[in-house]
């Protein structure tokens, strides 16, 4: 059955994965025949802000969504949350699909508001997703550090709790670490 729309994408940095990423992802998925998940900050991993590799956040998103979704690296250009920004994330959707997504499904973040001001060549619908969660991946990285495992599984999916204690790891060995590249 075709969906409302033909390709949906998805940013985030995703470090730790939630709940509340994953109703983002979700609704991509409930409404967009592909859905493009671009794990930004993708050069980062080791620091506190940073911890997870981008093979680890890849691995982490594929355990959840298997072919449902399409997961690339994307980079920081160092330019901050602006026009040209979005125009770097329109330009590395179209180099893997050949054409422009057609919907951006994210959190309400004010942010995001000035990413395709200016774009002529292309319309992009936007959906915000309402948070319905009190939940930020600090508090997850917090929830590893405190080794409050309860707490973390509670905000997270069920498939990714065998991954806890490795995961923790991660964060344990990055946290003292606050040097960061990423805008």
């Amino acid at each position: 059955m075709k969906k409302s729309f033909e390709l949906g994408l998805v940013l985030g940095r995703f470090q730790t994965f939630h709940k509340g990423h994953e109703f983002i992802i979700d609704k991509a998925v409930e409404i967009c025949d592909s859905v493009c998940v671009l794990v930004g900050s993708s050069q980062e991993s080791g620091t506190l802000k940073n911890p997870f590799s981008y093979e680890t956040r890849e691995r982490i998103l594929k355990t959840i969504y298997g072919e449902k979704i399409k997961v690339f690296p994307l980079p920081d250009i160092g330019v901050g949350n602006n026009s040209a920004w979005g125009e770097y994330v329109l330009k590395n959707v179209k180099e893997r699909f050949n054409r422009f997504p057609d919907l951006l499904v994210s959190g309400k973040e004010q942010r995001r508001v000035s990413w395709f001001d200016g774009l002529t060549e292309t319309e992009i619908a936007e959906l915000y997703v309402p948070k319905i969660l009190d939940v930020s991946a600090t508090k997850m990285r917090e929830y590893f550090i405190n080794d409050e495992r309860e707490k973390w599984e509670s905000l997270t999916n069920k498939k990714l709790w065998n991954e806890y204690e490795n995961l923790r790891q991660e964060v344990l060995k990055s946290k003292d670490n606050s040097f960061t590249s990423s805008i």
